[in-house]
């Protein structure tokens, strides 16, 4: 119990791979024992997650629960983990929405069970290791580590374009990454020249001097190399044509963990990363990234209108959602910044339970145009009253998860920016006209196919699928100082690092000059 108490972070990242492979040894053919062995590893890991906030203090040091062991000390580089109440919310979430897309994939996976299990445990792994990586190089072998079985997710149990989207979604993360990778490598030489020894732990990285002042100097490029990276996972527009296509593609899980976790990598990334180690460049190009969160806003809500496929249309809002992500952290206070922390959690709840949803429609029906539905309400009923729910989460109705996070981070723009606030504004209104349109199209009128008339309501297996979404939809809408708590202290060293980091920086130049 001692060890596992101190190193309580490493058996969270590793158990579910663990687990995972040691469910590689359960036959094949038993097709129901391999989806029981990984639901119940994914609600072990859950449970190790919650004691994570019975362990965390958050007015204790800025990381907390730190383990530490050399890897290659040559290099600098580490195992270093270490957590605080940014990271806090975000293991939490992702060990809360891992059980759920195992129960929910009982009846949709029915071949190769064993290996889609086995993958989803391993890209949990991948995603806990990337939360509390605090070493720079750590986290980008964690990062690379997602791709692998996201890949073969899609591209295996996918729809009939699998091949084209896992291909477009691995070579997009890739490339970024790439420059991210490179510019490690650089920060690390700086901190042998400056600081006399190579190091990647991101507190030692904190320390470094790079050049600033200009569009071109040397922080705005390594700032933009990690940017691109983190700007393609969020997706922010003109770098999000990706999403669409996993998304569509993707199996039922595999849109859940790629909306509700992988996505809140962009923002974690900028948070952890790039704004602390290069706050002149932040600065710098906020007006950039204001107004591309502010289009993306905008794009994505007007793309996501005319959509046919309901999951295409839930896929392009989430580029509007992620759009408010970046439009918080860019505005560089703390109302707007815990606001965007806040939307990344609203939108694994909401966005998740979404695609939930239309997988659950999709089994029954095997397609998800909207024009094949219609007059849902009366053949589902308790199914209509969960959609709709989440559809007013997802519109941001005040009392649900989604008007707590959105509503602090256009207040919090409006005193950086009005004009990008006003642009974000109409995107709250464009949002509201997708999603309640889409919800009277699929759920109202007559049921004019035959087809619809056939359809069963919501089994007990699903109901416990969406029942904790639901419970979590308003206990965030009505109870966010139960999760502000534990994140703004967090949220202010974050800021006061980047402040304080930019004064230096700036009295150097001043000295040098």
């Amino acid at each position: 119990m001692a060890w596992f108490e101190s190193h309580l972070l490493s058996t969270l990242v590793f158990l579910p791979l663990l687990w995972a492979v040691a469910g590689l040894v359960i036959p094949g053919k038993f097709r129901k024992t391999h989806a029981v062995w990984a639901l119940l590893g994914s609600f072990l890991v859950f449970a190790v997650s919650l004691r994570l906030y019975g362990a965390f203090d958050a007015g204790g040091a800025e990381f907390q629960l730190a383990e530490r062991a050399e890897w290659l000390p040559s290099l600098g580089i580490a195992y270093l983990l270490g957590m605080d109440g940014i990271s806090l919310w975000l293991l939490v979430l992702t060990t809360f929405l891992t059980p759920l897309v195992i129960l929910g994939s009982f009846s949709a996976i029915q071949e190769r069970t064993k290996e889609y299990y086995f993958l989803l445990l391993f890209l949990e792994t991948g995603m806990l290791g990337a939360l509390v990586a605090l070493d720079v190089f750590l986290f980008y072998v964690f990062w690379e580590a997602m791709l692998i079985p996201m890949y073969f997710l899609i591209g295996i149990w996918g729809g009939k374009d699998r091949v084209y989207a896992a291909m477009k979604f691995f070579l997009y993360t890739v490339v970024g990454s790439l420059l991210m990778l490179v510019a490690i490598f650089y920060l690390a030489y700086a901190h042998k020249v400056q600081l006399g020894a190579y190091s990647t732990a991101i507190v030692d990285l904190y320390r470094v001097n790079v050049p600033g002042g200009g569009w071109l100097s040397v922080q705005s490029i390594l700032f933009l190399a990690f940017a691109l990276a983190f700007a393609i996972k969020v997706p922010l527009f003109p770098v999000h044509t990706w999403l669409p296509d996993a998304h569509v593609q993707a199996p039922t899980a595999g849109s859940v963990i790629l909306a509700g976790v992988l996505l809140k990598m962009g923002g974690y990334g900028f948070i952890r990363f790039a704004f602390p180690l290069f706050p002149e460049a932040v600065v710098l190009y906020q007006p950039v990234f204001l107004g591309l969160g502010a289009v993306a806003i905008v794009y994505g809500a007007w793309v996501a209108m005319v959509q046919p496929d309901i999951k295409k249309l839930v896929a392009y809002s989430s580029v509007s959602h992620m759009g408010f992500v970046i439009l918080g952290l860019f505005s560089l206070n703390s109302i707007a910044a815990a606001g965007s922390v806040y939307q990344m959690l609203n939108h694994g709840v909401s966005t998740g339970a979404l695609f939930l949803m239309v997988g659950m429609i999709y089994e029954r029906r095997h397609t998800r145009m909207i024009s094949d539905f219609g007059g849902i309400t009366k053949v589902m009923p308790i199914f209509a009253i969960i959609f709709m729910i989440v559809t007013l989460s997802s519109i941001a109705l005040p009392g649900t998860n989604g008007f707590v996070g959105e509503f602090l981070i256009l207040l919090g723009t409006w005193k950086t920016s009005p004009w990008a606030a006003a642009a974000a504004g109409t995107g709250v209104i464009f949002g509201a006209v997708y999603m309640l349109w889409m919800f009277q199209r699929v759920m109202f009128g007559p049921v004019t196919n035959p087809e619809n008339e056939k359809l069963r309501d919501l089994s007990g297996r699903e109901l416990a699928v969406l029942a904790p979404l639901v419970v979590a939809i308003f206990f965030m809408g009505i109870y966010p100082n139960f999760f502000f708590e534990k994140m703004e202290p967090s949220i202010q060293r974050f800021l006061e690092r980047a402040q304080v980091k930019s004064t230096e920086t700036a009295i150097a130049d001043l000295g040098r000059n």
